[in-house]
């Protein structure tokens, strides 16, 4: 039998995003004829998906009026059964997609009535009330995906089938790269992956290591991840002077190059400021820390909490006390034995609770509840 099309559209990923890329298509390739329009697509990076490589522009109204555009005009020949939308910029495009005949899932990856008047960029008035304007429409004629069961308490209004995937790592992709624990002699080291930018509380992990440069002078901090501030925005915060030979900058880098990085890291570091939704979200870097088996710092939140202290595989700190980052980093430097039970434990708990294998099933079951009863 034919395998129906999806066909996946984003406007604002990166080309290796770990949940569309690495996940969500893998997942689907079994049952469905798999496109993936992306910015950036390499169409080696899994040979079964269809990528549409897409340019990239960081102002939404260029993605709304070029990219939407010139995707429609080279997948709409395509005639998917299913479009599966990540970019809320590019919701007036997805009813086209619906209008002819193709089932729409929106995935909702933020919470933008909660963050978007935090947004320096691609804010303002008249895209706030866009985006508002068709997210409600959105809510009514499409089926939903949630990253976070947080979002239910905004959206409360739902009238086709919806689901929660959490963007828990994937045991298998994540495998490659799990090493043992460093040992007590290695160079001192620690591992960040994901957006950088204050809202994610650089100004108090920068703060917090000269603090700790203090006693381990030779430490190295690895950061990947897109930059959201500039240079001039570095140096208006008094301690990156004076750790900013120990800082190493990657960028935005994939998931393959980056975890090798993290073989010999003390710990992983995941705070985030309670500002926006960020205390309803988990953020994703916490539980593939926990998979490579990495003590975790993390934020106090109490959702974070959840997790972090039942499985005692890390400690949760006010994310903008740079003392309390350095105190529990220099703990784990001087407890070897420790941080590697912890690092044991997250390991042990992603392989039970937290990990892709679970969530994958939600996406197929959506996708079913959605695809004509001919084709299953």
């Amino acid at each position: 039998m034919k395998r129906l099309r999806v066909l996946h559209i984003t406007t604002a990923h990166p080309p290796y995003d770990p949940r569309i890329v690495y996940k969500y298509c893998p997942a689907l390739t079994e049952r469905y004829e798999v496109y993936c329009a992306i910015p950036g697509a390499d169409a080696t990076v899994v040979p079964q998906v269809h990528f549409i490589r897409l340019p990239y522009f960081r102002q939404v109204f260029y993605r709304l009026v070029i990219t939407g555009t010139f995707i429609f005009c080279k997948t709409i020949w395509l005639r998917p059964a299913i479009v599966h939308v990540y970019s809320p910029e590019f919701l007036p495009f997805a009813f086209l997609y619906q209008w002819l005949g193709s089932a729409v899932v929106y995935e909702v990856q933020e919470n933008l009535y909660k963050k978007l008047h935090l947004k320096k960029q691609n804010g303002g008035w008249l895209l706030g009330g866009l985006f508002r304007f068709f997210d409600q429409l959105a809510q009514r004629h499409f089926s939903l995906v949630f990253t976070e069961h947080g979002y239910l308490s905004t959206y409360t209004n739902l009238a086709k089938p919806y689901t929660v995937i959490y963007n828990y790592p994937s045991l298998p992709f994540v495998a490659p790269y799990c090493r043992p624990y460093r040992k007590p002699s290695d160079p001192v080291e620690f591992f960040y992956i994901g957006w950088l930018s204050f809202e994610r509380a650089i100004d108090t992990l920068l703060e917090g290591l000269a603090i700790l440069k203090i006693g381990y002078p030779d430490f190295k901090m690895h950061l990947f991840g897109r930059r959201l501030f500039t240079e001039g925005d570095l140096r208006r915060v008094p301690a990156y002077r004076h750790v900013k030979e120990n800082l190493i900058f990657y960028g935005y880098t994939s998931h393959t190059e980056a975890f090798p990085v993290a073989a010999k890291a003390v710990a992983g570091l995941a705070l985030l400021k309670p500002i926006g939704d960020y205390p309803e979200s988990y953020t994703t870097k916490m539980f593939e820390y926990m998979a490579l088996g990495l003590p975790v710092i993390t934020a106090d939140f109490d959702l974070y909490r959840d997790v972090i202290d039942t499985y005692h595989c890390g400690y949760c700190i006010d994310p903008t006390d740079p003392l309390a980052l350095a105190e529990h980093l220099r703990y784990l430097i001087n407890h070897p034995q420790e941080a590697e039970q912890m690092g044991r434990k997250g390991q042990q708990a992603t392989e039970t609770a937290y990990n892709w294998a679970t969530e994958q099933k939600k996406l197929i079951h959506l996708y079913d509840t959605l695809s004509p009863p001919s084709s299953l």
